[in-house]
C-alpha cells in the first residue's frame, strides 16, 4: 500500500471512529487530510472500497493474535492474553463494531468473509478449548454442542460488547476494555478444574 493510500485509511479510522460511520462521507475525508475529492478518488472510488480496506486489516491484526495458539504454552493466562489482544483490536476499530449490523448488511464481501471467518475462529477455540481439557484445565463437555454454544458466546460477546458499553456508558475508553473482559475470562469459571481454578486464582492476583 502507498502512503497516499495508507493516509487515506488511517485519515477514514480516525474519522469514523469519532464521528460515526453515517457521518463521514469521502468529501469529509479528503478534508481532513488536505486534499481534494478527486485525488481521494484516484485511490478509493467508493466509501465501501475504504470500509473493507479496514475490514481486512482488522482481520490481519486479529489472526496475528490467534497465531500466539500456536507459540505459546496452552492454558488461562494465553486465553486472557488472546481475549486482551481481541479486545484492545475492537476499540481500535471501534466503528466497525458500533456500526457492524449496518456494514454487514450493506457490504457483500465483508458478509461473506465475515461468515467463513466465524466458521474458522470456532475451529480454533474448539481446538483451544480440548487441549484445555487435555490438560486437565477444564472439564469435558457434560451437554451436547456445550463447547460450540460456549464459543457462540465468546463470538456474540465479541461482536457486540462496544455496542453495549456505548449505551451504558456513551463514551467508550481503553479504561473500558478491563471491566469488559473481566466478564469474558470469569465465563471459562464455570468449567474450570481444581487445576484450572488454582491457574485462574494466580492470574487475577
Amino acid at each position: 500500500m502507498n502512503k497516499t493510500k495508507q493516509r487515506i485509511v488511517d485519515t477514514a479510522l480516525h474519522l469514523f471512529n469519532s464521528k460515526g460511520l453515517s457521518k463521514v462521507t469521502l468529501r469529509a475525508i479528503a478534508k481532513e487530510m488536505g486534499i481534494s475529492q478527486g485525488n481521494l478518488n484516484y485511490h478509493y472510488k467508493k466509501r465501501e472500497d475504504i470500509i473493507e480496506e479496514i475490514y481486512f486489516r482488522l482481520v490481519k491484526e486479529m489472526d496475528e493474535n490467534m497465531s500466539k495458539m500456536k507459540e505459546s504454552e496452552i492454558g488461562l493466562p494465553l486465553m486472557a492474553d488472546i481475549s486482551a489482544s481481541v479486545m484492545k483490536n475492537s476499540f481500535k476499530y471501534r466503528f466497525f463494531f458500533l456500526d457492524f449490523i449496518q456494514i454487514i448488511r450493506e457490504n457483500n464481501k465483508i458478509r461473506k468473509h465475515y461468515k467463513a471467518l466465524v466458521e474458522i475462529r470456532e475451529l480454533q477455540i474448539l481446538s483451544l478449548f480440548e487441549l484445555m481439557v487435555q490438560s486437565g484445565l477444564i472439564r469435558a463437555e457434560q451437554l451436547p454442542n456445550e463447547f460450540k454454544n460456549l464459543y457462540k458466546r465468546f463470538q456474540i460477546f465479541a461482536d457486540f460488547w462496544m455496542a453495549s458499553a456505548k449505551i451504558e456508558k456513551e463514551q467508550v475508553s481503553e479504561k473500558t476494555i478491563d471491566q469488559y473482559l473481566e466478564m469474558i475470562i470469569q465465563s471459562i469459571y464455570p468449567y474450570l478444574t481444581a487445576k484450572g481454578i488454582k491457574q485462574y486464582s494466580s492470574l487475577i492476583l
